[in-house]
């Protein structure tokens, strides 16, 4: 008689066994779909436009598991791109999750993962309508997202700030970047003397309702520029402002005059810091406002409106901040200080280790 093969360990996995265990934490049915898991495609209900984003989250590029919890790995997974949407001002409804997973993870671990991007989901409804699994040598999620615009109000972008116009953010500037060099020096050490900056780096909270406020205020007026601030004020403000390679190559032809040469002259007191940001400047010798200029991942909103819009937008949205506003001269500035010498996040000019303590 030939012996039965043993029986896998409770926490092994298998492909059915992960949907199996993604069905106990996100719900099938959504309003938004008209076919959800389960089939080769999802089949999507819009009755307006969708905006969709995409976002990489990979272990030892984004997020090391040396100070990242199961719980808050899929948490942030799904954040960031959230984030994306807020900075569109779209409703998040839905997303798509593909798994790389290497040899080391087990169900345990997936059941945390799972809880912590579902609580995030639940904030906002939104539905898991598909993906893809496979084995990889690291931990590898890609992430895809959709929203809806607000009722009244549409889609914001990028682009089309003016001179004179006001400059804000929704959001601490530079918190995140001190979570990650606490975290990077002390491991998880670090959350009892950095509660706020670890928090900020390990579970950042997109700012959605921002987003739909902001989209709604430019309903009966010029809508505002908007963008989700996630590679520091210095490399994304050049960016909302339409002066970065990829705006500028397919609208300089069609652009304004006014749309042209747009700089920005910011004004950015210490008061405006959280105090963890001043804190961590102080003990290392660092001017706080540079790390806030610099601060990735911060996840907060950063935009331009029309000066009378800011007395309104002050009132209804929790954490605006007015920072300054746009010229007509080009060149950035900061408290008066030029800022040509200070450079942000870029993925692609130094290497993995140098990148995470820039």
């Amino acid at each position: 008689m030939v012996p039965a093969p043993p029986s896998p360990p409770a926490s092994a996995l298998s492909e059915d066994g992960i949907l199996a265990r993604l069905a106990r934490h996100f719900p099938q049915s959504h309003p938004s779909l008209l076919l959800g898991r389960g089939d080769d495609c999802a089949v999507l209900k819009a009755g307006r436009p969708l905006c969709v984003s995409s976002d990489l989250f990979l272990e030892d590029v984004h997020f090391r598991r040396a100070y990242f919890s199961p719980e808050d790995t899929g948490h942030k997974a799904l954040a960031v791109n959230v984030s994306d949407l807020a900075g569109c001002g779209a409703r998040p409804l839905g997303f798509n999750l593909c798994l790389g997973l290497p040899d080391w993870v087990d169900m345990a671990w997936l059941d945390r993962f799972f809880s912590g991007m579902a609580a995030l989901a639940g904030q906002w409804r939104m539905v898991l309508a598909g993906g893809d699994l496979s084995r990889c040598d690291r931990l590898h999620i890609s992430v895809t997202v959709w929203g809806e615009t607000a009722e009244p109000g549409g889609f914001l972008a990028r682009g089309g700030s003016m001179p004179g116009d006001s400059l804000f953010v929704v959001g601490h500037l530079g918190l995140a970047r001190v979570g990650l060099h606490m975290l990077e020096a002390q491991g998880r050490a670090a959350l009892t003397q950095w509660p706020a900056a670890c928090a900020a780096h390990l579970r950042p909270e997109p700012q959605a309702d921002a987003g739909l406020m902001l989209a709604r205020a430019g309903y009966n007026a010029r809508p505002p520029a908007l963008m989700d601030l996630s590679d520091g004020l210095i490399r994304d403000l050049p960016r909302l402002l339409g002066l970065s390679g990829e705006l500028r190559a397919g609208a300089d032809a069609q652009a304004p005059p006014q749309g042209r040469g747009l700089g920005a002259a910011i004004l950015l007191p210490q008061g405006l810091l959280h105090p963890e940001v001043l804190r961590y400047a102080s003990e290392q010798g660092k001017n706080p406002v540079h790390e806030a200029l610099l601060g990735g991942e911060d996840y907060a909103l950063l935009g331009s409106c029309a000066p009378d819009m800011l007395p309104s937008l002050h009132a209804a949205i929790p954490g605006f901040c007015s920072i300054g506003a746009v010229t007509a001269g080009g060149g950035l500035t900061c408290n008066n200080e030029p800022l040509d010498r200070l450079r942000g996040f870029d993925h692609f000019e130094a290497d993995p280790a140098e990148k995470r303590t820039d």
